[in-house]
């Protein structure tokens, strides 16, 4: 490789500043060669079935239901250990105070965590998504601050499809869920930015 030499008395021209790194939750959306890439996954353009956005919603009243459900079962174990005990009571002092203690003692831990799990899916956002359906059982899902931004994305793909020439890139942000199930999702769903959210079933 050939360097050029500069004229005698002219300094070398700095290099341009590097580009600053993103931030953890953007992901580069682009096409290119008839493949669209959705952060490191690449989805062949003939394989694309549908594109369109929503809002997904986290399953609000579904988690109320199992709270209660979960609620009636924990009490009504904890009441049948309790006459349980009570029987055992009568023989053996020691014995039975200590199964009654560890009965509900065991009861108010898993109310509190059946508790804390109702309330993190009924607190929990709703997400607006563009979500990518291939021809296969699976769905990318991205999302954004401005919806319009989505929507036009929408436009983008779909130009793309007719015409697999052509070629963009646009960042757009990871859809972060510590927990899909606790969301509407369509078949399998491939997320990207949260744990272990590749090929969810719902």
């Amino acid at each position: 490789m050939e360097t050029q030499q500069q004229p005698p008395g002219q300094w070398d021209v700095p290099p341009p500043p590097a580009t600053p790194p993103q931030a953890m939750t953007d992901i580069e959306l682009r096409v290119s060669k008839r493949l669209l890439w959705v952060g490191g996954a690449a989805y062949p353009l003939r394989n694309i079935a549908r594109v369109y956005t929503f809002t997904l919603h986290p399953r609000r009243k579904e988690a109320v239901i199992r709270f209660l459900a979960r609620t009636g079962i924990t009490l009504a174990v904890a009441i049948g250990l309790s006459i349980i005990g009570s029987v055992t009571f009568l023989a053996s002092r020691s014995t039975g105070s200590g199964l009654l203690t560890f009965v509900w003692l065991g009861s108010g831990a898993a109310l509190l965590y059946f508790l804390v799990d109702m309330l993190s899916v009924v607190t929990a956002q709703s997400h607006y998504v563009l979500a990518i359906e291939t021809a296969g059982p699976s769905t990318a899902m991205v999302t954004s601050r401005n919806p319009q931004h989505l929507d036009q994305l929408v436009g983008y793909v779909a130009g793309a499809l007719e015409n697999p020439d052509t070629e963009f890139h646009v960042t757009v942000e990871r859809l972060t869920i510590s927990s899909p199930t606790n969301y509407y999702f369509g078949d399998n769903v491939n997320m990207y930015g949260g744990n272990g959210n590749v090929g969810i079933a719902a």
